[in-house]
């Protein structure tokens, strides 16, 4: 499994030292959630938060917008840097073309959706997609309860790609991954897990991601 270490959660005020911290430690790539105060109660990285870890780290980053019609941010995000754009169903009623978009700019396009959206819902576009984000808590806040019903989902989409050789997409899931709710999730098909508050939040993130990383390797 992967980690994807969510700077939601790192210090504000350090954080190309909480990139490099994780980059060293061998995080798989950065989580990086946009939020508009309109789509999800919360506000806040930009672009210029990319653009300037752009050039502090290797590490894929990978944005996560959470932004009422994401399909007008595409550009602004390739430009910064983005190497992965995750979109969220419910925010747009195109989302075809939100994806389509993404794609053609070069940047892998991701789907994400809600604890009370079905897998069903995105059965179109599965063979455009190179991630499909499955959010394991309501989204817009750091720190919640893992929902475990949610690995249903993910469970669901593995038996789907297993099925169909055409299918490339991982498995993600974000919100309320720690070291309880990782050996489960490395159950049920997930092939990426964000971790956010079980890195940056008490301890030495470093120490954090290795733990979660060995967790994840024995619960496979």
């Amino acid at each position: 499994m992967q980690l994807a270490p969510s700077i939601l959660s790192a210090d504000f005020g350090h954080l190309a030292r909480a990139v490099d911290a994780v980059e060293k430690a061998g995080a798989d790539r950065i989580h990086i959630d946009v939020m508009d105060g309109r789509f999800v109660p919360n506000l806040s990285f930009g672009p210029q938060i990319v653009s300037v870890l752009r050039q502090e780290t290797t590490l894929p980053l990978e944005v996560h917008l959470m932004v009422q019609h994401p399909e007008e941010w595409v550009s602004t995000f390739a430009d910064a840097g983005a190497d992965m754009l995750l979109v969220h169903l419910e925010a747009t009623p195109h989302i075809h073309r939100a994806l389509s978009l993404i794609k053609q700019t070069g940047m892998d396009p991701g789907v994400v959706i809600n604890p009370g959206t079905s897998v069903d819902a995105i059965d179109m576009v599965l063979p455009i997609v190179k991630q499909v984000l499955v959010m394991t808590v309501d989204p817009g806040f750091g720190g919640q309860e893992f929902i475990p019903e949610m690995l249903e989902k993910t469970d669901e989409l593995a038996t789907i790609r297993d099925r169909d050789e055409s299918l490339n997409f991982g498995i993600e899931i974000d919100g309320g991954v720690n070291p309880g709710t990782i050996k489960l999730a490395a159950k049920h098909g997930v092939d990426i897990a964000v971790a956010g508050s079980a890195v940056y939040n008490g301890g030495n993130p470093a120490d954090n991601l290795h733990h979660l990383q060995k967790l994840a390797a024995e619960a496979e």
